[in-house]
Protein backbone atom coordinates (compact mmCIF):
# COMPACT_ATOMS: atom_id res chain seq x y z
CA UNK A 1 0.00 0.00 0.00
CA UNK A 2 1.48 3.56 -0.54
CA UNK A 3 2.00 5.49 2.07
CA UNK A 4 -0.06 8.12 3.04
CA UNK A 5 0.52 11.94 1.25
CA UNK A 6 1.99 14.39 3.14
CA UNK A 7 0.88 17.50 3.82
CA UNK A 8 1.24 20.26 1.28
CA UNK A 9 1.29 23.92 1.84
CA UNK A 10 2.41 25.96 -1.30
CA UNK A 11 2.04 29.42 -2.81
CA UNK A 12 1.39 32.74 -1.33
CA UNK A 13 -2.13 32.40 0.39
CA UNK A 14 -3.65 35.39 2.11
CA UNK A 15 -5.63 35.26 4.92
CA UNK A 16 -8.53 37.73 4.94
CA UNK A 17 -10.20 37.47 8.20
CA UNK A 18 -9.10 39.25 11.27
CA UNK A 19 -8.41 35.69 13.00
CA UNK A 20 -6.58 33.63 9.75
CA UNK A 21 -4.42 36.20 9.12
CA UNK A 22 -3.33 36.95 12.60
CA UNK A 23 -2.48 32.85 12.85
CA UNK A 24 -0.53 33.20 9.53
CA UNK A 25 1.22 36.21 10.62
CA UNK A 26 2.08 34.68 14.20
CA UNK A 27 2.47 30.78 12.94
CA UNK A 28 2.53 30.55 9.17
CA UNK A 29 0.09 29.74 6.40
CA UNK A 30 -0.11 26.03 7.39
CA UNK A 31 -1.42 27.29 10.53
CA UNK A 32 -3.55 29.49 9.41
CA UNK A 33 -4.81 26.62 6.96
CA UNK A 34 -5.44 24.47 10.13
CA UNK A 35 -7.67 26.99 11.83
CA UNK A 36 -9.61 27.56 8.89
CA UNK A 37 -10.67 23.82 8.82
CA UNK A 38 -10.99 23.14 12.79
CA UNK A 39 -13.50 21.94 14.17
CA UNK A 40 -17.01 21.42 11.91
CA UNK A 41 -15.95 24.84 9.92
CA UNK A 42 -17.37 24.10 6.04
CA UNK A 43 -14.35 23.03 3.78
CA UNK A 44 -15.79 25.43 1.52
CA UNK A 45 -15.37 28.11 3.68
CA UNK A 46 -11.90 27.31 4.32
CA UNK A 47 -11.03 27.23 1.01
CA UNK A 48 -12.66 30.61 0.56
CA UNK A 49 -10.89 32.01 3.59
CA UNK A 50 -7.19 32.53 1.83
CA UNK A 51 -6.46 34.43 -1.76
CA UNK A 52 -3.95 34.97 -3.74
CA UNK A 53 -2.06 32.15 -5.18
CA UNK A 54 -1.84 28.55 -3.61
CA UNK A 55 -2.43 25.30 -3.49
CA UNK A 56 -2.86 23.13 -0.37
CA UNK A 57 -3.20 19.54 0.50
CA UNK A 58 -2.93 18.13 4.13
CA UNK A 59 -5.45 15.90 6.79
CA UNK A 60 -7.28 17.78 9.91
CA UNK A 61 -7.49 16.33 13.25
CA UNK A 62 -10.50 14.25 12.49
CA UNK A 63 -8.43 12.53 9.28
CA UNK A 64 -10.59 14.25 6.91
CA UNK A 65 -8.58 14.91 4.32
CA UNK A 66 -8.79 18.56 2.93
CA UNK A 67 -7.43 20.22 -1.01
CA UNK A 68 -7.72 23.47 -2.56
CA UNK A 69 -6.38 25.27 -5.47
CA UNK A 70 -6.80 29.47 -5.88
CA UNK A 71 -9.27 30.80 -7.82
CA UNK A 72 -7.49 30.35 -10.99
CA UNK A 73 -5.31 27.17 -10.27
CA UNK A 74 -1.77 28.77 -11.05
CA UNK A 75 -0.86 25.91 -9.00
CA UNK A 76 -1.87 22.61 -9.88
CA UNK A 77 -3.56 19.93 -7.31
CA UNK A 78 -3.79 16.62 -8.17
CA UNK A 79 -5.42 13.27 -6.79
CA UNK A 80 -6.86 10.04 -6.63
CA UNK A 81 -8.85 7.52 -4.63
CA UNK A 82 -7.86 3.89 -4.35
CA UNK A 83 -11.01 1.92 -2.30
CA UNK A 84 -10.35 4.08 1.13
CA UNK A 85 -7.05 5.17 0.33
CA UNK A 86 -6.73 8.69 -1.05
CA UNK A 87 -3.56 10.54 -1.91
CA UNK A 88 -2.60 13.85 -3.22
CA UNK A 89 0.51 15.78 -5.26
CA UNK A 90 0.92 18.85 -7.67
CA UNK A 91 2.11 16.28 -10.05
CA UNK A 92 -0.30 14.10 -11.84
CA UNK A 93 2.96 12.23 -13.10
CA UNK A 94 3.81 11.72 -9.51
CA UNK A 95 0.45 9.82 -9.10
CA UNK A 96 0.18 8.22 -12.13
CA UNK A 97 3.96 6.73 -12.08
CA UNK A 98 4.54 4.41 -14.75
CA UNK A 99 1.54 2.19 -13.66
CA UNK A 100 -1.64 3.68 -14.48
CA UNK A 101 -3.44 3.50 -17.79
CA UNK A 102 -3.22 6.31 -20.25
CA UNK A 103 -6.53 7.75 -20.87
CA UNK A 104 -7.35 8.05 -24.53
CA UNK A 105 -9.97 10.45 -23.61
CA UNK A 106 -7.58 12.73 -22.12
CA UNK A 107 -5.63 12.08 -25.36
CA UNK A 108 -7.88 13.77 -27.47
CA UNK A 109 -8.79 16.39 -24.98
CA UNK A 110 -5.16 17.18 -25.28
CA UNK A 111 -5.75 17.30 -29.37
CA UNK A 112 -8.78 19.22 -29.01
CA UNK A 113 -7.40 22.22 -26.41
CA UNK A 114 -3.92 21.51 -26.73
CA UNK A 115 -3.81 20.92 -22.87
CA UNK A 116 -5.67 18.51 -21.11
CA UNK A 117 -8.64 20.41 -19.24
CA UNK A 118 -9.02 19.56 -15.22
CA UNK A 119 -10.71 17.59 -13.96
CA UNK A 120 -9.49 14.58 -16.17
CA UNK A 121 -5.82 14.29 -16.46
CA UNK A 122 -3.52 11.75 -18.60
CA UNK A 123 -3.67 8.92 -16.38
CA UNK A 124 -6.92 7.22 -15.84
CA UNK A 125 -8.56 7.96 -12.13
CA UNK A 126 -6.20 10.45 -11.08
CA UNK A 127 -8.16 14.25 -11.19
CA UNK A 128 -7.19 17.34 -11.58
CA UNK A 129 -8.93 20.04 -8.99
CA UNK A 130 -10.38 22.72 -11.72
CA UNK A 131 -9.87 26.52 -10.22
CA UNK A 132 -12.00 27.30 -8.09
CA UNK A 133 -12.71 24.46 -6.47
CA UNK A 134 -11.93 21.93 -2.99
CA UNK A 135 -11.96 18.33 -2.62
CA UNK A 136 -12.38 16.72 0.64
CA UNK A 137 -12.25 12.92 1.68
CA UNK A 138 -13.44 11.07 4.92
CA UNK A 139 -14.77 7.70 5.87
CA UNK A 140 -14.07 6.41 2.05
CA UNK A 141 -16.53 9.52 0.59
CA UNK A 142 -15.04 12.37 -1.82
CA UNK A 143 -16.59 15.37 -2.20
CA UNK A 144 -15.60 18.18 -4.69
CA UNK A 145 -17.06 21.34 -5.31
CA UNK A 146 -16.52 24.58 -6.17
CA UNK A 147 -15.88 27.41 -3.41
CA UNK A 148 -16.00 30.61 -5.44
CA UNK A 149 -17.63 31.26 -9.20
CA UNK A 150 -17.13 34.26 -11.60
CA UNK A 151 -19.95 36.44 -10.72
CA UNK A 152 -20.47 39.84 -12.07
CA UNK A 153 -22.13 42.93 -10.41
CA UNK A 154 -21.82 46.09 -12.91
CA UNK A 155 -22.30 49.32 -11.46
CA UNK A 156 -21.94 52.58 -12.62
CA UNK A 157 -19.22 54.71 -11.47
CA UNK A 158 -19.24 58.53 -10.42
CA UNK A 159 -16.84 59.36 -12.82
CA UNK A 160 -14.29 58.01 -15.17
CA UNK A 161 -11.84 60.07 -13.35
CA UNK A 162 -12.86 58.21 -10.20
CA UNK A 163 -13.07 54.65 -12.28
CA UNK A 164 -9.72 55.50 -13.65
CA UNK A 165 -7.57 56.65 -9.99
CA UNK A 166 -9.23 53.28 -7.86
CA UNK A 167 -7.90 51.44 -10.97
CA UNK A 168 -4.22 52.58 -10.86
CA UNK A 169 -4.72 52.14 -6.95
CA UNK A 170 -5.77 48.61 -7.08
CA UNK A 171 -3.29 47.59 -9.82
CA UNK A 172 -0.59 48.97 -7.93
CA UNK A 173 -1.40 47.37 -4.68
CA UNK A 174 -1.75 44.09 -6.56
CA UNK A 175 2.01 44.61 -8.30
CA UNK A 176 3.37 45.25 -4.74
CA UNK A 177 1.52 42.35 -3.11
CA UNK A 178 3.39 40.07 -5.33
CA UNK A 179 7.06 41.88 -4.97
CA UNK A 180 9.45 40.11 -2.55
CA UNK A 181 12.35 40.94 -1.33
CA UNK A 182 14.66 39.92 -3.92
CA UNK A 183 15.10 41.61 -7.22
CA UNK A 184 12.32 43.07 -8.95
CA UNK A 185 11.79 41.39 -12.12
CA UNK A 186 9.00 41.19 -14.69
CA UNK A 187 8.17 39.55 -18.65
CA UNK A 188 7.94 42.34 -21.02
CA UNK A 189 6.42 41.56 -24.47
CA UNK A 190 6.04 45.12 -25.29
CA UNK A 191 2.43 44.80 -24.93
CA UNK A 192 -0.19 46.56 -22.36
CA UNK A 193 -0.47 44.60 -20.11
CA UNK A 194 3.38 43.56 -19.40
CA UNK A 195 4.39 47.19 -19.85
CA UNK A 196 1.85 47.82 -17.11
CA UNK A 197 3.26 45.50 -14.66
CA UNK A 198 7.00 46.92 -15.23
CA UNK A 199 5.75 50.59 -14.93
CA UNK A 200 4.08 49.52 -11.62
CA UNK A 201 7.33 47.63 -10.26
CA UNK A 202 9.47 50.83 -11.22
CA UNK A 203 6.31 52.86 -9.51
CA UNK A 204 5.87 51.29 -5.82
CA UNK A 205 9.63 49.94 -5.65
CA UNK A 206 11.03 52.69 -6.22
CA UNK A 207 13.68 50.64 -8.29
CA UNK A 208 14.67 50.01 -11.85
CA UNK A 209 13.23 46.58 -12.18
CA UNK A 210 14.97 44.23 -14.49
CA UNK A 211 12.76 43.25 -17.76
CA UNK A 212 12.85 40.26 -19.87
CA UNK A 213 11.95 39.98 -23.92
CA UNK A 214 11.45 37.37 -26.65
CA UNK A 215 12.52 38.13 -30.24
CA UNK A 216 12.13 35.47 -33.11
CA UNK A 217 14.43 36.54 -36.65
CA UNK A 218 11.19 35.66 -38.57
CA UNK A 219 8.66 38.40 -40.05
CA UNK A 220 5.43 38.90 -38.34
CA UNK A 221 6.01 37.71 -35.26
CA UNK A 222 8.81 40.05 -33.80
CA UNK A 223 7.65 42.69 -31.60
CA UNK A 224 10.85 43.74 -29.61
CA UNK A 225 10.49 47.37 -30.64
CA UNK A 226 7.64 47.95 -28.16
CA UNK A 227 9.56 45.78 -25.48
CA UNK A 228 12.42 48.26 -26.12
CA UNK A 229 9.74 51.34 -26.14
CA UNK A 230 8.59 50.25 -22.46
CA UNK A 231 11.93 50.00 -21.22
CA UNK A 232 13.02 52.99 -22.16
CA UNK A 233 9.57 54.96 -20.92
CA UNK A 234 9.79 53.37 -17.42
CA UNK A 235 13.93 53.36 -17.17
CA UNK A 236 13.74 49.46 -16.62
CA UNK A 237 17.36 47.12 -16.76
CA UNK A 238 16.74 46.10 -19.69
CA UNK A 239 17.59 42.25 -21.08
CA UNK A 240 16.86 40.70 -24.28
CA UNK A 241 17.14 37.15 -26.38
CA UNK A 242 16.60 36.40 -29.46
CA UNK A 243 15.20 32.59 -29.96
CA UNK A 244 16.52 30.56 -32.91
CA UNK A 245 15.29 27.27 -34.55
CA UNK A 246 18.82 25.53 -32.98
CA UNK A 247 17.47 26.72 -29.05
CA UNK A 248 14.09 24.42 -29.90
CA UNK A 249 15.92 21.53 -31.14
CA UNK A 250 18.17 21.47 -27.63
CA UNK A 251 15.48 22.18 -25.89
CA UNK A 252 11.80 20.40 -26.88
CA UNK A 253 12.49 17.12 -25.13
CA UNK A 254 13.32 19.50 -22.08
CA UNK A 255 10.11 21.07 -21.86
CA UNK A 256 7.96 18.30 -22.97
CA UNK A 257 9.42 15.78 -20.13
CA UNK A 258 9.14 18.80 -17.49
CA UNK A 259 5.55 18.86 -17.44
CA UNK A 260 3.31 16.38 -15.71
CA UNK A 261 1.16 15.67 -18.40
CA UNK A 262 1.09 16.09 -22.18
CA UNK A 263 1.46 20.33 -22.86
CA UNK A 264 1.21 21.91 -26.17
CA UNK A 265 1.14 26.07 -25.58
CA UNK A 266 4.34 26.56 -28.05
CA UNK A 267 4.85 29.69 -26.48
CA UNK A 268 6.10 27.81 -23.49
CA UNK A 269 9.77 27.62 -25.10
CA UNK A 270 9.77 31.19 -25.10
CA UNK A 271 8.49 32.15 -21.70
CA UNK A 272 11.04 29.49 -20.88
CA UNK A 273 14.53 31.46 -22.24
CA UNK A 274 13.02 34.32 -20.70
CA UNK A 275 13.13 33.13 -17.20
CA UNK A 276 16.02 31.41 -18.20
CA UNK A 277 17.78 34.30 -19.05
CA UNK A 278 16.60 36.00 -15.81
CA UNK A 279 17.29 33.18 -13.55
CA UNK A 280 21.22 33.49 -15.32
CA UNK A 281 20.92 36.95 -13.89
CA UNK A 282 20.41 36.03 -10.50
CA UNK A 283 16.47 36.37 -10.86
CA UNK A 284 14.66 34.14 -8.87
CA UNK A 285 11.17 35.82 -9.00
CA UNK A 286 9.20 37.45 -12.12
CA UNK A 287 5.78 39.00 -12.66
CA UNK A 288 3.67 38.22 -15.42
CA UNK A 289 0.85 40.37 -17.22
CA UNK A 290 -1.45 36.69 -17.87
CA UNK A 291 -5.21 38.02 -17.26
CA UNK A 292 -5.23 41.41 -18.28
CA UNK A 293 -6.84 40.30 -21.54
CA UNK A 294 -9.44 38.17 -20.34
CA UNK A 295 -10.36 40.49 -17.26
CA UNK A 296 -10.78 44.11 -19.35
CA UNK A 297 -11.92 42.78 -22.72
CA UNK A 298 -8.41 42.91 -24.79
CA UNK A 299 -8.38 39.57 -26.86
CA UNK A 300 -9.84 40.43 -30.55
CA UNK A 301 -12.49 37.20 -30.84
CA UNK A 302 -14.69 39.72 -28.45
CA UNK A 303 -14.91 42.31 -30.83
CA UNK A 304 -15.46 39.36 -33.60
CA UNK A 305 -18.18 37.49 -31.60
CA UNK A 306 -19.64 40.76 -31.25
CA UNK A 307 -20.05 41.73 -34.62
CA UNK A 308 -21.44 37.24 -35.17
CA UNK A 309 -23.81 38.82 -32.61
CA UNK A 310 -25.60 41.28 -34.88
CA UNK A 311 -26.98 38.80 -36.90
CA UNK A 312 -29.58 38.05 -34.15
CA UNK A 313 -30.77 41.35 -34.69
CA UNK A 314 -31.84 40.39 -38.39
CA UNK A 315 -35.40 40.29 -38.42
CA UNK A 316 -36.41 36.65 -38.07
CA UNK A 317 -38.84 36.79 -40.95
CA UNK A 318 -35.67 37.64 -43.05
CA UNK A 319 -33.58 35.46 -42.01
CA UNK A 320 -35.76 32.30 -41.86
CA UNK A 321 -37.27 33.32 -45.32
CA UNK A 322 -34.51 34.47 -47.49
CA UNK A 323 -31.29 34.78 -45.82
CA UNK A 324 -30.54 31.10 -44.46
CA UNK A 325 -32.42 29.12 -47.21
CA UNK A 326 -30.01 30.91 -49.57
CA UNK A 327 -26.92 30.21 -47.51
CA UNK A 328 -27.87 26.44 -46.84
CA UNK A 329 -28.17 25.70 -50.93
CA UNK A 330 -24.66 27.34 -51.72
CA UNK A 331 -26.49 29.93 -53.71
CA UNK A 332 -24.56 32.95 -51.61
CA UNK A 333 -21.02 30.95 -52.46
CA UNK A 334 -21.93 31.68 -56.50
CA UNK A 335 -21.13 35.05 -56.10
CA UNK A 336 -17.90 36.25 -55.25
CA UNK A 337 -18.78 39.55 -53.26
CA UNK A 338 -21.29 37.21 -51.15
CA UNK A 339 -19.43 34.51 -50.30
CA UNK A 340 -18.03 36.17 -47.14
CA UNK A 341 -21.37 36.96 -46.18
CA UNK A 342 -22.62 33.59 -46.31
CA UNK A 343 -19.51 32.35 -44.35
CA UNK A 344 -20.62 34.89 -41.59
CA UNK A 345 -24.10 33.65 -42.12
CA UNK A 346 -22.86 30.40 -40.96
CA UNK A 347 -20.96 31.13 -38.47
CA UNK A 348 -23.29 33.40 -36.80
CA UNK A 349 -25.81 30.74 -37.09
CA UNK A 350 -23.88 28.57 -34.66
CA UNK A 351 -24.16 28.61 -30.68
CA UNK A 352 -22.00 30.48 -28.78
CA UNK A 353 -19.52 28.60 -27.01
CA UNK A 354 -19.65 26.51 -29.88
CA UNK A 355 -18.77 29.07 -32.11
CA UNK A 356 -15.16 29.53 -30.97
CA UNK A 357 -14.38 26.27 -32.13
CA UNK A 358 -15.20 27.22 -35.63
CA UNK A 359 -11.48 27.09 -36.44
CA UNK A 360 -10.27 24.27 -34.50
CA UNK A 361 -7.37 22.07 -35.87
CA UNK A 362 -9.52 19.34 -35.34
CA UNK A 363 -12.55 20.59 -37.37
CA UNK A 364 -10.51 21.67 -40.09
CA UNK A 365 -8.42 18.67 -40.88
CA UNK A 366 -11.07 15.92 -40.08
CA UNK A 367 -11.10 13.42 -37.36
CA UNK A 368 -11.86 10.43 -39.94
CA UNK A 369 -8.72 10.95 -41.82
CA UNK A 370 -6.64 11.88 -38.72
CA UNK A 371 -7.53 9.30 -35.83
CA UNK A 372 -6.99 5.87 -35.90
CA UNK A 373 -10.44 3.23 -36.17
CA UNK A 374 -9.13 2.00 -32.79
CA UNK A 375 -8.76 5.37 -30.78
CA UNK A 376 -11.71 6.83 -32.30
CA UNK A 377 -13.61 4.05 -30.74
CA UNK A 378 -12.35 4.50 -27.13
CA UNK A 379 -13.75 8.29 -27.12
CA UNK A 380 -16.15 10.56 -27.32
CA UNK A 381 -15.60 13.45 -29.38
CA UNK A 382 -18.80 15.57 -28.15
CA UNK A 383 -17.03 15.44 -24.92
CA UNK A 384 -14.85 18.59 -24.90
CA UNK A 385 -17.34 20.66 -26.14
CA UNK A 386 -19.96 19.16 -23.49
CA UNK A 387 -17.31 20.29 -20.94
CA UNK A 388 -17.27 23.80 -23.10
CA UNK A 389 -21.01 24.34 -22.89
CA UNK A 390 -21.06 23.34 -19.30
CA UNK A 391 -18.55 25.99 -17.92
CA UNK A 392 -20.31 28.76 -20.30
CA UNK A 393 -23.62 28.28 -18.61
CA UNK A 394 -22.14 28.33 -15.33
CA UNK A 395 -22.00 32.76 -16.52
CA UNK A 396 -25.54 32.86 -17.90
CA UNK A 397 -27.33 35.82 -16.96
CA UNK A 398 -24.12 37.59 -17.78
CA UNK A 399 -23.63 40.31 -20.58
CA UNK A 400 -22.23 38.56 -23.34
CA UNK A 401 -18.83 39.95 -23.31
CA UNK A 402 -18.86 38.89 -19.61
CA UNK A 403 -19.63 35.39 -20.40
CA UNK A 404 -16.91 34.98 -22.55
CA UNK A 405 -14.49 36.16 -19.59
CA UNK A 406 -15.59 33.62 -17.83
CA UNK A 407 -14.95 31.28 -20.16
CA UNK A 408 -11.67 32.62 -20.61
CA UNK A 409 -10.91 32.81 -17.03
CA UNK A 410 -10.77 28.73 -17.35
CA UNK A 411 -9.87 27.88 -20.75
CA UNK A 412 -7.74 31.01 -21.55
CA UNK A 413 -5.95 31.19 -18.59
CA UNK A 414 -6.40 28.33 -15.55
CA UNK A 415 -6.17 25.24 -18.09
CA UNK A 416 -3.34 26.74 -21.18
CA UNK A 417 -1.46 29.89 -19.95
CA UNK A 418 -1.02 30.18 -16.64
CA UNK A 419 0.09 26.26 -16.85
CA UNK A 420 2.99 27.49 -19.17
CA UNK A 421 4.28 30.74 -17.15
CA UNK A 422 4.57 27.80 -13.98
CA UNK A 423 5.82 25.20 -16.18
CA UNK A 424 8.58 27.35 -17.74
CA UNK A 425 9.58 29.38 -14.93
CA UNK A 426 9.71 26.09 -12.79
CA UNK A 427 11.79 24.64 -15.07
CA UNK A 428 14.14 27.70 -15.37
CA UNK A 429 14.03 28.02 -11.34
CA UNK A 430 12.30 31.07 -11.27
CA UNK A 431 8.88 31.61 -9.29
CA UNK A 432 6.11 34.01 -10.99
CA UNK A 433 3.76 36.00 -9.98
CA UNK A 434 0.41 37.52 -11.21
CA UNK A 435 -0.93 40.54 -10.32
CA UNK A 436 -3.41 41.24 -12.31
CA UNK A 437 -4.91 37.99 -10.81
CA UNK A 438 -5.01 39.37 -7.35
CA UNK A 439 -8.84 39.30 -6.52
CA UNK A 440 -9.14 43.01 -5.74
CA UNK A 441 -8.26 43.32 -9.36
CA UNK A 442 -10.78 40.18 -10.45
CA UNK A 443 -13.47 42.56 -7.91
CA UNK A 444 -12.90 45.80 -9.64
CA UNK A 445 -13.22 44.17 -13.34
CA UNK A 446 -16.38 42.11 -12.05
CA UNK A 447 -18.07 45.64 -11.28
CA UNK A 448 -16.75 47.33 -14.60
CA UNK A 449 -19.45 47.88 -16.95
CA UNK A 450 -19.68 45.95 -20.15
CA UNK A 451 -19.56 48.98 -22.13
CA UNK A 452 -15.77 49.62 -20.56
CA UNK A 453 -14.43 46.59 -21.32
CA UNK A 454 -15.72 46.32 -25.31
CA UNK A 455 -16.60 50.00 -26.44
CA UNK A 456 -18.30 49.05 -29.73
CA UNK A 457 -15.69 47.25 -31.10
CA UNK A 458 -12.81 48.93 -29.46
CA UNK A 459 -11.09 46.36 -27.28
CA UNK A 460 -10.35 46.94 -23.41
CA UNK A 461 -11.53 50.64 -23.88
CA UNK A 462 -11.68 51.75 -20.15
CA UNK A 463 -8.11 49.86 -19.11
CA UNK A 464 -6.20 52.10 -22.30
CA UNK A 465 -8.36 54.91 -21.61
CA UNK A 466 -7.38 54.78 -17.74
CA UNK A 467 -3.47 54.28 -18.43
CA UNK A 468 -3.02 56.74 -20.92
CA UNK A 469 -0.44 59.22 -19.69
CA UNK A 470 0.98 56.10 -17.89
CA UNK A 471 2.07 54.04 -20.94
CA UNK A 472 3.39 55.06 -23.86
CA UNK A 473 0.71 56.02 -26.86
CA UNK A 474 2.39 53.64 -29.17
CA UNK A 475 2.16 50.62 -26.41
CA UNK A 476 -1.37 51.66 -26.33
CA UNK A 477 -2.44 52.31 -30.28
CA UNK A 478 -0.47 48.49 -31.22
CA UNK A 479 -1.44 45.68 -32.62
CA UNK A 480 -1.82 42.77 -29.59
CA UNK A 481 0.79 39.99 -30.81
CA UNK A 482 2.95 38.43 -28.03
CA UNK A 483 5.70 35.89 -27.50
CA UNK A 484 3.83 33.65 -30.71
CA UNK A 485 6.64 31.28 -31.59
CA UNK A 486 7.21 31.12 -35.76
CA UNK A 487 7.39 27.21 -35.16
CA UNK A 488 5.72 26.55 -38.65
CA UNK A 489 7.81 29.05 -40.45
CA UNK A 490 11.52 27.76 -38.89
CA UNK A 491 10.18 23.98 -39.44
CA UNK A 492 10.18 24.42 -43.53
CA UNK A 493 13.42 26.12 -43.01
CA UNK A 494 15.80 24.79 -40.74
CA UNK A 495 16.98 21.08 -41.12
CA UNK A 496 17.33 19.76 -37.17
CA UNK A 497 14.23 21.57 -36.58
CA UNK A 498 12.17 19.55 -39.54
CA UNK A 499 14.06 16.60 -38.68
CA UNK A 500 13.24 16.46 -35.03
CA UNK A 501 9.31 17.29 -35.87
CA UNK A 502 9.46 14.60 -38.60
CA UNK A 503 10.95 11.52 -36.24
CA UNK A 504 8.35 12.95 -33.70
CA UNK A 505 5.18 12.24 -35.67
CA UNK A 506 6.30 9.69 -37.33
CA UNK A 507 7.17 8.09 -33.62
CA UNK A 508 3.59 8.76 -32.54
CA UNK A 509 2.18 7.38 -35.73
CA UNK A 510 3.61 4.25 -34.31
CA UNK A 511 0.92 4.01 -30.85
CA UNK A 512 -2.02 3.75 -32.71
CA UNK A 513 -4.13 7.57 -32.39
CA UNK A 514 -3.14 8.90 -35.60
CA UNK A 515 -3.25 7.37 -39.31
CA UNK A 516 0.66 7.32 -40.34
CA UNK A 517 -1.11 8.83 -43.96
CA UNK A 518 -2.38 11.93 -42.15
CA UNK A 519 1.17 12.24 -40.91
CA UNK A 520 2.51 12.36 -44.20
CA UNK A 521 -0.14 14.23 -45.78
CA UNK A 522 0.36 16.70 -42.96
CA UNK A 523 3.88 17.11 -43.81
CA UNK A 524 3.94 16.75 -47.50
CA UNK A 525 0.43 19.02 -48.07
CA UNK A 526 -0.42 21.16 -45.46
CA UNK A 527 2.31 22.07 -43.45
CA UNK A 528 4.12 23.54 -46.95
CA UNK A 529 0.62 25.15 -47.84
CA UNK A 530 0.30 27.19 -44.43
CA UNK A 531 3.34 27.19 -42.39
CA UNK A 532 1.79 29.34 -39.58
CA UNK A 533 -1.65 27.74 -39.23
CA UNK A 534 -1.03 23.91 -39.49
CA UNK A 535 2.47 24.08 -38.24
CA UNK A 536 0.28 23.98 -34.75
CA UNK A 537 -0.96 20.53 -35.20
CA UNK A 538 2.62 19.57 -35.79
CA UNK A 539 3.56 21.11 -32.77
CA UNK A 540 1.17 19.40 -30.29
CA UNK A 541 2.07 15.80 -32.24
CA UNK A 542 5.56 16.53 -31.70
CA UNK A 543 5.34 17.65 -28.00
CA UNK A 544 3.23 14.70 -27.30
CA UNK A 545 5.66 12.18 -28.73
CA UNK A 546 8.15 14.05 -26.84
CA UNK A 547 5.67 13.91 -23.63
CA UNK A 548 5.94 9.85 -24.07
CA UNK A 549 9.30 9.23 -24.60
CA UNK A 550 10.20 10.71 -21.40
CA UNK A 551 7.46 9.19 -19.09
CA UNK A 552 5.63 6.38 -21.24
CA UNK A 553 8.24 5.52 -23.75
CA UNK A 554 6.30 1.97 -24.36
CA UNK A 555 3.03 3.19 -24.46
CA UNK A 556 0.63 1.52 -27.37
CA UNK A 557 -3.19 2.14 -28.05
CA UNK A 558 -4.71 -1.05 -26.44
CA UNK A 559 -6.99 -2.10 -28.96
Amino acid sequence: MQEPSAPLFKGQPRFCSPEGSAVESRDGAAAAWRAALAGSAPAAAAAAAAQGHFCVGFTDESGRAFLAVDRFATRSMCYRVDGNEFRWAESAAELGGRDAEIDPQALFDYLYHHAIPSPRTVFRGVHRLPPGHYATFADGRLEEAPYWKPAFDERPFASFAAARDEFRRVLADAVAAQLDDTRPAAFLSGGTDSSTVAGLIAQVSGRAPATYSIGFEAEGYDEMEFARIAARHFATDHHEYYVTPDDLVRSIPAVAAHHDQPFGNSSALPAYYCALRARQDGVTRMLAGDGGDELFGGNTRYAKQRVFGWYGQVPAALRNGLIEPLTDRGLLDRIPLLRKGASYVRQARVPMPDRLQTYNLLHRLGLPSMLTAAFASQIDTADPQEQERRVWAEAAGASDINQMLAYDWRYTLAENDLPKVRGSTDLAGVSVGYPFLEQAVVDFSARLPSSYKLRGLKLRWFFKEALRGFLPDAIISKQKHGFGLPFGVWAMRHAGLHALARDSLRGFATRGVIQPEFIDALFERHLPEHPGFFGEMVWILMMLEQWFRHHRPDWRLER
